[in-house]
């Protein structure tokens, strides 16, 4: 349903609703302004308004229900943020970063709106990113319904999700894949576009053609998006009525509605930003004439819902809120020393402590009878059966996205059969295909798992994993930390990586896994056989951390390391690692794919007299310090090893530290071997050229022992 100008119905808002719309609008606009004057007086570190942009988000917040209804915004949002309950004391405790900031406890910037009582999830910087998770978080609405679990989630009938965004963001291209989403899915998702018509000083013309996105859109129609366009975001009854039309067509389950409102910004940008570097004074005049600030109230005044004494008292309360508000919080305390080490991950369920220590629990483990794959397979299986909150999606995850024609057929199950038969034991709904673009896997996961699912989700290959890196390094990893704890995701992703295949060449064979390592908040874990991948999969799933779950697939199908199904309740604690053979002349240091490759190499240097100890590190961050020193300890020679390139690897970081901490245990120069600087080649020769071997080990072996 396409909408030219929006004609209000001035019989829709009763008299103190449209005060209360001035009301918002002033107050929001008031708080910029005691901002602003902070960060002149250096009390404040960071301001960006959102002036110009009130009447239409005071219109918003009377459209929907705070702690029923979900919020994905951005920086803009004051007002919407402040009529949705969140205080003006609680926006300058942020300004301020005090350590009472309930948002963030000063860890994020102000204009990062986050209020978990009223569920406005934690806002980041990268504009765009907030579009994907909330069509998760609509996606969680629906998902639950089907799986009848609304009341363990805390989920109320017609709930809908609001996500907002400037012009320019939509440019972007998560804005589209989550367009592209939502319309499938049929979620109940309101996309409220401010369009200022500029992104910092770029107009909209730039951004995308027309500058109308609605316009774009309007393609979508046919398949279930409501477009709600050209609507005066100046004007707050017309602005109610366009998004009360919107809002209510996603409570009634017809689908997602975009909404675009033209709004002004009669200040810059940000304090960083001069805009009159880039607008003339004729369209700042013209943006003034439409400030909603002026033009609201002489509206009030002039059709008698407010005289001019009640509009100066109205001002002067909100004026005295301000300045309350702003005493409580000038002087607030800020972060406590130390502080910073909090909530980087969860403290209600550590993945290192022995309460995930069931090793000993792993049974007959003599001869193995099942490869890398079948463990996984059958621990997705047990958990899933186990948890009816975790959800398996990705490209290729599902055995048949057209799940009538599993009568005749085999199914997919993922490229590597890790997920087959999970979707024909747990239906559809909790298995299923994703379009093929992984910012969408890992953004819609977010948003499932701030609803209270568990997503285990694959991409199908690490080499194809950095449209997601976004998602999951500026997002994922930042959740817990940014929000103080109020908000979490922990999402599992599960991703096939590393080389030895023959013929996978540049972009099936890559690593890359320490550009990951460096993430704070992110775990990852890296199996090296069977058994360790079932104990560690397990953890991942029941920890309450992201996780980063990287799976060889060289060995996925090996014979050497077998194991036999541990369980339904193994685990393996993260940090752990695992003494894959002992020595006394020298260690190596290892995880993945390399590690029978020193195994075949110490079995060849035992016999010319070199004891070799191995040990498989099997998670990455955190990895086993304690274990690594005291193999150092013993044998004095030590050589870190991994499957990725040599130069910022990830034994870089081994290799300093022992330097660093254990330089007096040693009796040689740390030294490393790994991939030659370069990618992997398509053919074989190339291939077993370019990645370690066992007789590149030996012959690392044979060097170290003669120093």
């Amino acid at each position: 349903m396409a909408k030219t100008e929006t004609v209000p119905d001035l019989h829709s808002l009763s008299r103190e609703q449209r005060i209360g719309l001035f009301r918002t609008i002033y107050a929001s606009r008031r708080i910029d302004d005691r901002e602003i004057t902070g960060k002149r007086q250096n009390k404040v570190y960071f301001q960006i308004n959102g002036a110009g942009h009130e009447a239409l988000q005071a219109a918003a917040a009377l459209c929907l229900k705070p702690g029923r209804d979900w919020f994905f915004l951005y920086y803009r949002d004051r007002a919407l943020s402040y009529g949705l309950g969140v205080s003006a004391r609680d926006m300058f405790l942020g300004s301020v970063g005090s350590r009472l900031d309930p948002a963030t406890g000063g860890r994020m910037m102000p204009g990062h709106w986050s209020d978990h009582k009223l569920n406005i999830f934690t806002t980041s910087s990268p504009t765009g990113t907030q579009f994907l998770q909330a069509v998760g978080a609509a996606e969680a609405i629906l998902r639950a319904g089907l799986e009848d679990l609304q009341d363990r989630l805390g989920m109320t009938e017609g709930e809908v999700v609001l996500v907002t965004s400037g012009d320019g963001t939509v440019a972007e291209g998560e804005f589209w894949e989550s367009v592209n989403s939502a319309v499938n899915l049929k979620v109940p998702l309101v996309y409220l576009i401010e369009d200022n018509g500029y992104a910092i000083s770029v107009p909209t013309e730039v951004q995308y053609p027309g500058a109308n996105v609605a316009a774009l859109l309007k393609g979508w129609e046919a398949q279930g998006l409501m477009v709600v366009d050209n609507v005066d975001g100046c004007d707050p009854v017309a602005s109610y009525e366009a998004v009360r039309t919107a809002v209510a067509h996603a409570r009634a389950r017809k689908g997602p509605a975009l909404v675009r409102a033209r709004v002004v910004r009669p200040y810059s940008h940000s304090l960083s930003d001069d805009e009159q570097l880039y607008k003339t004074p004729a369209q700042r005049a013209d943006e003034a004439r439409r400030d909603p600030v002026t033009t609201y109230p002489e509206r009030l005044l002039r059709e008698g819902l407010l005289t001019p004494g009640e509009l100066a008292s109205l001002k002067a309360e909100v004026q005295d809120e301000v300045d309350r508000a702003w005493a409580e919080a000038a002087d607030a305390p800020p972060p406590e020393s130390g502080s910073y080490a909090r909530h980087l991950y969860s403290e209600e369920a550590d993945p290192t402590s022995a309460a995930f220590d069931r090793e000993a629990q792993a049974g007959d483990q003599g001869i193995g009878a099942k490869t890398m794959i079948d463990l996984i397979n059958i621990t997705l299986k047990q958990e899933m059966a186990a948890n009816p909150l975790i959800l398996a999606f990705g490209e290729d995850v599902a055995d048949a996205s057209r799940p009538e024609i599993l009568d005749e057929l085999k199914g997919k199950g993922g490229v590597f059969k890790a997920t087959h038969g999970l979707q024909r034991i747990f239906g559809e709904n909790r298995v299923f295909n994703s379009p093929l673009a992984e910012a969408t896997i890992v953004g819609r996961a977010i948003g499932l798992a701030a609803r209270g699912f568990k997503p285990v989700v694959e991409i199908q290959f690490m080499d194809y994993i950095w449209p997601a890196m976004q998602q999951i390094r500026d997002e994922l990893a930042t959740i817990r930390w940014r929000s103080d704890n109020h908000f979490k995701a922990p999402v599992v992703i599960r991703v096939p990586i590393g080389g030895y295949l023959m013929g996978g060449s540049v972009y099936h064979s890559q690593c890359a896994e320490s550009s990951f390592t460096h993430i704070p908040g992110l775990r990852v874990v890296y199996p090296s056989r069977a058994l360790d991948a079932a104990g560690l999969l397990r953890t991942a799933m029941r920890c309450d951390d992201p996780v980063l779950f990287l799976e060889p697939k060289h060995l996925y199908r090996q014979t050497h390391n077998k194991g036999n199904d541990p369980g339904p309740d193994f685990m393996i604690p993260f940090g752990k690692a695992r003494t894959v053979r002992e020595g006394t002349d020298l260690s190596v240091i290892t995880y993945g794919s390399t590690v029978y490759r020193a195994v075949q190499a110490a079995r060849q240097a035992e016999a010319e007299g070199l004891s070799v100890e191995i040990i498989d590190l099997r998670t990455l961050n955190p990895y086993d310090w304690e274990a690594i020193a005291a193999t150092v300890k013993k044998t004095r020679r030590v050589l870190v090893a991994h499957e990725d390139t040599l130069q910022w690897g990830y034994g870089a970081e081994l290799a300093a530290r022992i330097a660093d901490e254990l330089f007096f245990e040693l009796d040689a120069p740390v030294r490393r071997l790994a991939a030659k600087d370069t990618w992997v080649a398509y053919h074989p020769s190339l291939e077993d050229e370019i990645l370690p071997q066992a007789s590149h080990f030996l012959e690392a072996y044979r060097s170290l022992a003669k120093i």
